[in-house]
């Protein structure tokens, strides 16, 4: 039965492959006006996307090493405040979040936000959990000599931290923290669920016009691919250079 199925899948994509569908790119061709105005279209959501997620990593890293820190005390109530706050978010697809922040906070609580607002605050709190695991683990990963080290020469909690423990965790936890920020950088996609003109919301918007959603969306599809492997290639050169120091 296995190998039956092996030699049917090929004969299911050979078929898929010699479909009669004729490609229509001419909608994206920069060499006449329809196709260079649809191009300058789908790729003005760009700077949408690329500012939407790097503040929200910005923020969801701040928030994340502020959960972090309460995990590295010795008051179980810290340490369950942590435990909770990451569970919780961690728990709550970002979709879901996102619909929540926009169209449940001004009915539960009078209080509005714009498209734009919402989809940083949703990307912002989802990614912080993340954040948080990242910086908790860089942290714990550091020698205990290096605290007590640090502590010997009078240091207090917040200087020991900021001077000793944070630029040798954050050298660990680059490389979660580039993975992370190409996560952010997909999950953006859907904040165009509530209006907001970013790639995804620009391609949708021309998919209607054009009725020619294999194209738009492949077209999508690499858009993506081109943005993550630049920002792949940033964090790898930033790593390396963290790394010789």
């Amino acid at each position: 039965m296995v190998k039956l199925i092996k030699l049917i899948i090929p004969l299911f994509l050979l078929q898929g492959c010699s479909s009669n569908y004729e490609w229509g790119w001419y909608i994206l061709s920069p060499e006449n006006i329809e196709g260079l105005t649809n191009l300058k279209f789908l790729i003005s959501g760009i700077t949408t996307t690329i500012y939407i997620s790097v503040v929200s990593i910005i923020l969801a890293m701040f928030i994340g090493l502020i959960v972090a820190l309460p995990s590295l005390s010795n008051n179980k109530f810290l340490s369950y405040f942590n435990i909770t706050y990451v569970e919780i978010v961690r728990a709550i697809p970002l979709l879901v979040l996102i619909l929540w922040i926009y169209y449940g906070l001004p009915i539960m609580l009078g209080v509005s936000f714009s498209p734009f607002v919402s989809g940083i605050i949703a990307l912002t709190i989802s990614e912080s959990a993340f954040q948080a695991e990242i910086f908790r683990a860089g942290i714990n990963s550091i020698a205990k000599g290096q605290h007590e080290v640090s502590e010997s020469l009078g240091m207090d909690f917040w200087k020991k931290m900021r001077f000793v423990i944070l630029p040798q965790a954050i050298k660990v936890v680059l490389p979660a923290m580039g993975n992370q920020f190409v996560y952010v950088l997909k999950m953006s996609s859907l904040v165009s669920i509530i209006g907001i003109g970013d790639l995804t919301r620009k391609a949708n918007e021309l998919v209607t016009t054009t009725y020619r959603p294999l194209e738009i969306y492949t077209f999508l599809i690499l858009e993506y691919l081109v943005l993550i492997l630049v920002v792949s290639y940033f964090v790898r050169k930033l790593e390396s250079k963290l790394k010789y120091k």
